[in-house]
């Protein structure tokens, strides 16, 4: 039986300059499947409707992978079989339907004089309309004896073992030159993303955006906060409201950027193996109390 979560907070740089949160997340509980997925609009001075692209990109994701799990036993039988060209072929779909929904955006709330008035007619000329929208994507699926994801941008995908392992098993490189941002909106976005499959059991996959992982001193302490999340899963609505509040604090008091989690999980593993989970925070805590005592012995 599989759940999920998601949540979503403004930065505190954002809050000061009165700009909208350019984050979105979301998750799905389907047949056979959950979903997570979040995105994270870009800054930048041409995306400047990057807050509707991360939505149009959730919804893309979700809709996506519910259209290819609409049959879910002939799914597991193909995807097990070809996981790689099926990937390719949701991402390649995800694509498609996000550029449907940005420029349906465009089409029906045309670029306002507002909008315009920190561009020249030659910079906006220049601008791609999809750029308006730009956005990372980040977006794991667990299913029945196995899990997958992929990835544009940066973001993080973590997922907790059942054996209490915790990490990052999606390494995402980017295949572009260092001075282009990997987007959704690019020409070549196909070509951008990173993906993975295991059929390894998780506990959970908590997916997030940037700002969650820079509000962190290290590795370490950013996967050890993963395991205190599925380590709350046997109860998750006694521990929701303090992990919003908790994001809320790394926004306003560190990061300062928008951050977005979501989550997807398997209810009776998160049960079964809670004892596991519990003693692999306890001995991430004491690794962590050797760590500082040796920083501040030197």
């Amino acid at each position: 039986m599989l759940g999920g979560f998601s949540y979503s907070v403004k930065g505190a740089s954002h809050e000061k300059r009165g700009i909208v949160c350019q984050d979105a997340s979301a998750y799905m509980s389907g047949n056979g499947f959950a979903a997570a997925v979040v995105a994270d609009g870009h800054g930048g001075k041409k995306y400047f409707r990057s807050n509707v692209g991360s939505q149009c990109a959730v919804e893309a994701a979700l809709e996506t992978i519910e259209l290819f799990y609409a049959d879910p036993d002939e799914f597991d039988l193909r995807f097990k079989a070809d996981h790689k060209r099926i990937i390719k072929r949701i991402e390649k779909y995800a694509i498609m339907l996000w550029n449907d929904k940005v420029l349906h955006h465009l089409n029906t709330h045309p670029v306002t004089s507002e909008e315009l008035k920190n561009f020249t007619y030659d910079e906006i000329e220049d601008i791609p309309p999809e750029s308006y929208y730009g956005t990372t994507m980040v977006c794991a699926v667990m299913a029945r004896g196995y899990s997958w994801g992929f990835q544009i941008g940066d973001g993080s995908l973590v997922a907790v073992f059942e054996d209490g392992e915790t990490s990052m098993i999606m390494e995402y490189e980017e295949s572009n030159p260092a001075n282009i941002t990997s987007s959704l909106c690019n020409a070549n976005a196909f070509d951008m993303f990173a993906s993975f499959y295991t059929e390894k059991r998780p506990v959970a996959i908590i997916v997030s955006t940037d700002g969650l992982y820079t509000s962190f001193g290290s590795d370490f302490d950013f996967l050890d906060y993963h395991t205190i999340i599925a380590g709350q899963l046997v109860n998750p609505e006694t521990f929701l409201g303090s992990l919003q509040n908790n994001m809320k604090k790394r926004s306003h008091y560190g990061t300062e950027d928008d951050i977005s989690v979501s989550c997807i999980y398997d209810k009776i593993l998160a049960l079964s193996q809670q004892d596991i989970i519990n003693n692999k925070i306890a001995e991430n805590k004491r690794l962590a109390a050797e760590r500082k005592a040796k920083l501040l012995n030197k």
